[in-house]
């Protein structure tokens, strides 16, 4: 179970540094990425079955995700929807792009080859550990290099100062669909790499895929709190781990695993208020030096 927790840790943590590209980086939350995840799922899943090779197939799912981000992008750059309607007007209509994909409301690879078949002679879990930190190298890696670009810097400034991004001459609305189509790429390589894992895809695969990718992003940066850029993705890696061995440790607990979505939003406001309680108590703790001199 240890070795399960952490392998899923690692394969939950790219949807993690997906979010965190537009939601830290850019400063807007997308809620696409509750469409994205599951149709990156779908669109795996559905090409392995029809005997496509599951590396072709995880690739074809991360275009997937990159062209609903770009939808979104452009609903909310050019059609001027704001960011959060965009996001669910996309996640909305991709429900039905799955139904076409699959052609039903989940589809299983029973009998079907996986990226993990290439470490079937590992002990449990270990192949997929193996492919979640070689998937992480890569796109953690990918992010740095491009951030360190003249194009990443722009990306970086136009959520750092929209305003003062606009007038050095950066096209900030090309900026953001850039961010929610690379965010959206990398959350459907979570979801297809997830539906390998678990062995089949869901429609409704993504409600509630934006409370776990926030949870790592939250308690990297309050367990984490003076990084840099490329120190954070992976200590959104540590927290998606840690958020993992949490719900490991509530299970092992006794707890009902009906309610695994309610302790996860718990978990998540926990670790929110983790910074307002600690300014409180040091307030309250020099309220009382001030009051005993």
């Amino acid at each position: 179970m240890l070795i399960s927790a952490i392998a899923q840790g690692f394969l939950w943590a790219i949807l993690g540094i997906g979010i965190y590209t537009t939601y830290r980086i850019l400063n807007f939350p997308d809620l696409t990425a509750e469409g994205s995840f599951p149709l990156g799922a779908a669109v795996a899943v559905t090409a392995i079955v029809s005997g496509i090779h599951p590396v072709v197939a995880t690739a074809a799912a991360v275009f997937a995700g990159m062209g609903a981000g770009l939808v979104t992008g452009l609903l909310y750059t050019k059609g001027k929807v704001p960011v959060i309607l965009s996001g669910i007007l996309v996640m909305s209509g991709l429900h039905s792009v799955m139904l076409f994909v699959m052609q039903r409301p989940n589809l299983s690879l029973l009998n079907h080859p996986r990226l993990y078949d290439a470490f079937a002679g590992l002990p449990n879990y270990f192949d997929v550990v193996i492919v979640g930190i070689g998937t992480l190298i890569l796109v953690v890696s990918g992010l740095l290099f491009f951030f360190y670009t003249s194009k990443g810097q722009a990306y970086i400034a136009t959520g750092d100062n929209e305003s003062m991004a606009r007038s050095l001459g950066i096209q900030t609305d090309n900026m953001k669909i850039l961010g929610l189509v690379v965010s959206n790429g990398i959350i459907a390589l979570s979801g297809a790499l997830i539906a390998q894992s678990n062995g089949y895809a869901d429609v409704n695969g993504g409600i509630g895929v934006i409370v776990i990718g926030l949870a790592s992003i939250i308690i990297a940066e309050v367990v984490f709190k003076e990084v840099t850029l490329g120190e954070r993705l992976v200590t959104i890696v540590i927290g998606s781990v840690l958020y993992q061995l949490l719900l490991l440790a509530v299970i092992r607990f006794g707890f009902d695993t009906t309610y695994i979505r309610l302790f996860s939003s718990s978990i998540l406001a926990v670790f929110l208020m983790t910074p307002q309680l600690h300014k409180g108590l040091k307030l309250d703790r020099l309220s009382g030096k001030e009051e005993r001199e």
